[in-house]
């Protein structure tokens, strides 16, 4: 018997017996007394975004005109907004250089952290959130959860499909705490919150 067989029987003999997993925390609506919204509206300013709470789409749509240029590319992947760049047409990404807006449907937000769940179907081109010099994303109020726990528990995290969870625009801070905003990503990130549709 050489070395390294024995070595590796004593290993399987006193192999430990396995443990059970440790229980999943729940925390439940504690964040601000229960109030996902102001709480998502906290998290998202400390991230460099901003939140608006809205009650119609038509009130998202008055923002959009009065914020955006019309005349640079902005691409919509809501049924609600239309852009003026095809999203469809586009094969390469490297195409999608020069939008500048880029407006998309969250599937689920996080209270505790201002993250918003974006699956590959409401994407179309997985650079697009980071592409884009502006991003807006929609979300409604009811898929608003107060935390990671809650959202893994609604996500299907072994499809095959890709998703990501993005909490704000680019962010970098050198050694000397100089905070960047827009760096290497969006410049800005605005999430409308739709309360009463």
């Amino acid at each position: 018997m050489s070395s390294r067989s024995e070595i590796l029987g004593k290993i399987a003999k006193n192999k430990p017996q396995p443990t059970p997993l440790p229980e999943l925390l729940a925390f439940g609506d504690t964040w601000n007394n229960g109030d996902l919204i102001e709480q998502f509206k906290e998290s998202s300013a400390l991230n460099g975004g901003k939140t608006i709470l809205v009650k119609s789409r038509e009130e998202i749509g008055s923002y959009l005109e009065s914020s955006f240029d019309p005349g640079k590319q902005t691409i919509s992947l809501s049924k609600s907004f239309k852009g003026n760049l095809d999203c469809d047409s586009i094969r390469d990404p490297h195409d999608l250089e020069k939008v500048e807006l880029a407006i998309l449907e969250g599937t689920y937000g996080v209270a505790e952290n201002a993250a918003i769940w974006l699956p590959e179907e409401n994407l179309q081109h997985r650079v697009l959130p980071f592409i884009a010099q502006h991003l807006v994303v929609i979300l409604d109020a009811k898929n608003l959860l107060p935390d990671m726990h809650e959202v893994y528990k609604k996500v299907d995290v072994s499809a095959p499909d890709y998703g990501v969870f993005i909490a704000g625009p680019s962010k970098t801070a050198d050694i000397e705490q100089s905070l960047v905003i827009g760096a290497h990503g969006p410049r800005s990130m605005t999430v409308f919150i739709i309360a009463d549709e």
